[in-house]
Order: structure tokens, then sequence, then C-alpha cells
């Protein structure tokens, strides 16, 4: 048992299990077939719940995923992935009734119309009360995670937002506050209101579908599952005092101290590669950094247009396009970020910390 559970410690590392779970979503858009089957599901979900079920024996994990606040979080790991598995379910099973000439399942589903009362209205009514039973179950079975009131001589370690924050929370260990907590945020909800404006394509709406939608839809998963939901869970379950990782074994320990071994990449350039002094100008100290920003938001939008992108250029427009092209460079500079850090300890490819502008 105590290998088993240093290994899923490794394991869960946040470098190791955000590539894994890049890679396992990555092979499940490749061979949707495959992964949304119902067998796959009660595979998939029945080791959900013998892990969860085995793993509260062990001290460590009991603590923390039995907090008041993280059990929300944990019904989360189950209902996230069961309603992505429903959709996809539903798209491949759409898809392969097209391919063989038959009907939709919406359109089967849906011939015969119904009034809204009692059709729709009375299911609402029984899962409201449900509901309601649920939660004042829940009121009283776990206490309320109300603290003590706000002392500035006593902060608590770790400090953590609320659980919808701490997604942006985990990007602060890769980007500046200016950037993780101002621009990022601010363009999700930029991007998220331009989408039905960037995307135009009639198709899917209505209807489940993946064939169709292939590139929206992986997209959207990797920037939901991936950037977001995945972020949250590292936020609230393994990460501790002074924001260190700790496996989900592991014990919480205060006096855990990592080296602070990163470096940006104006000193790999001028003190590793060209063994000088870093420059006192910081525009021609981190001239190369702006190069390296400037070359992946004006040059790359060019080559995937002639290469990969070129149906789409042509059919969205060249406005269209860049806009679609620089909110989706945005999105991949936090994981690109994540691995040059994992790789090569880089900080800052930008670092003028005299005016407070790190990127």
């Amino acid at each position: 048992m105590e290998l088993i559970r240093h290994a899923i410690n490794f394991l869960s590392d946040p470098k190791i299990l955000i590539t894994i779970a890049s890679l396992l979503l990555l092979a499940s858009l490749k061979y949707p077939g495959k992964f949304y089957t119902n067998r796959t599901a009660f595979i998939v979900f029945g080791g959900m719940f013998l892990f969860l079920g085995l793993s509260v024996i062990d001290r460590n994990f009991r603590l923390i995923v039995t907090k008041p606040d993280n059990v929300p979080i944990v019904g989360m790991l189950f209902l996230v992935p069961f309603f992505t598995w429903f959709s996809l379910r539903e798209a491949v099973r759409n898809d392969e009734r097209a391919a063989r000439g038959e009907p939709l399942i919406e359109q089967g589903e849906t011939a015969e119309k119904v009034l809204s009362w009692p059709s729709l209205v009375y299911p609402e009514l029984i899962c409201m009360v449900l509901l309601t039973v649920l939660l004042i179950g829940w009121s009283i079975a776990l206490k309320a995670p109300i603290e003590e009131p706000a002392n500035p001589t006593a902060s608590p370690n770790p400090a953590k937002a609320p659980w919808y924050f701490l997604g942006l929370q985990e990007m602060l260990v890769y980007f500046d506050p200016w950037l993780a907590g101002v621009v990022f945020p601010g363009l999700i909800i930029v991007g998220l209101g331009a989408i039905p404006y960037i995307d135009t394509n009639p198709q899917g709406n209505g209807y489940y579908t993946f064939r169709e939608r292939k590139f929206a839809i992986g997209t959207f998963l990797f920037g939901f599952l991936i950037l977001w939901i995945l972020l949250v869970i590292l936020g609230t379950f393994l990460r501790g005092p002074n924001w260190n990782f700790f496996g989900p074994y592991e014990y919480w320990d205060l006096h855990k101290l990592e080296a602070l071994v990163n470096v940006n990449l104006s000193e790999y350039i001028w003190v590793k590669g060209l063994h000088m002094g870093l420059p006192t100008n910081p525009l021609i100290r981190e001239g190369f950094g702006f190069l390296i920003i400037l070359a992946y938001y004006l040059i790359l939008p060019g080559i995937f247009a002639r290469k990969w992108f070129r149906e789409f250029y042509n059919n969205m427009g060249p406005i269209r396009y860049h806009v679609m092209m620089f909110l989706m460079l945005t999105m991949a500079a936090l994981p690109a970020k994540m691995l040059l850090r994992w790789l090569f300890n880089l900080k800052y490819i930008v670092g003028i910390p005299e005016y407070f502008f790190n990127i």
C-alpha cells in the first residue's frame, strides 16, 4: 500500500498530472467512438468511486477532502466528467446515425410536441424539492466554514481564494499578478462574448455532434477542463502551506520549503549564453524577450493561416481570423509558460521589475 501511495503522490505532481490529462483528452477526441461509450463510463466512474472509497481510509487524504469548503469540489470531480461524457456520447451517437443516413436523436425524441405543464414544470418542481432536502441535510451534517474575524497578525496558510478563483491563483505561479489577475480574466470574458461573432458556423446548433465541430469542441474542452477545472482541483487538493505542492496522501507540513531556482530569459541569454553582465537599460536587457513575444503574436498567425488554418482564414476573413488567433495564442500561453517553467525553470520571458512589468 505504501508503494501505491508514493506512486499516486508522484503522478499527482502538477507537471505530470496536467500532461497525462492533456494526453488523455487528446486521445479521447482522436478516438471518440472508443472513449465515449457506456462501457468506458462504467470503468472510469467505477474506478473513480473505488479510488475515493479506498483513499478516504488514509488520514491525510480524509482531512483534505472532508473539509466543508472542499466537499462541493469533490462532487464537481464527478459531475463535470459525467456531463462531459454524456454530451460527447450523444454527439458520437448522432454522428453514427448521420453516417448511416438515420435521423438524429433530437429529431426522433422531439417529433411530438408537449406542453410545458406538466411535462417540464412538474419535473422541475420535483428536482427543486429534492435539492432543497439535499441542501438542508448538507447544512445539518457539515459545519459552515466560517472562520474567526480577520486578523492582520494571523494570516491563514495557505491563503486561498474562493474555489472559483483558484484557477487564477494557480496562474500566479507562472505569471505576474497584472496578467493572471487582470488581463487573463478580462480576455476570458471578452473571448466568451466574442465567440458568437467569431464562430458563425451554423452546424451543431440544436443537436449534438462532434464530427462537424471538432476544432471548436476540442478547443473549448482543453480550455475548460485542463486550463480551468484541473487548475481548480490542483489549487483545492494539492496546494498546501506556502503554496507548495503536496500529494493526496502527503501530510501538509508547514516547514516544507522548495528552493527558488527560477531564472529569467535575459539571464539565460546574457549571463549564461553570452557570458556578459546584464545591461542596465531594461529595453536592451529584455530585447530578446520582446522579440519572442512579438513573433509569437505577429508571425505565428500568418504561418498557421498558410498551412494548418488556411480554411479558417478563407472562411472567416482576416479580421475575425486574427481576433480568433489572438485569443487562442493567449490561451495557449498558459500551458506554454508552464512547460517552460517545468523544463527550464524559466520565470519571466520579459522581466522589468523596475516598472513592475513582467511576462
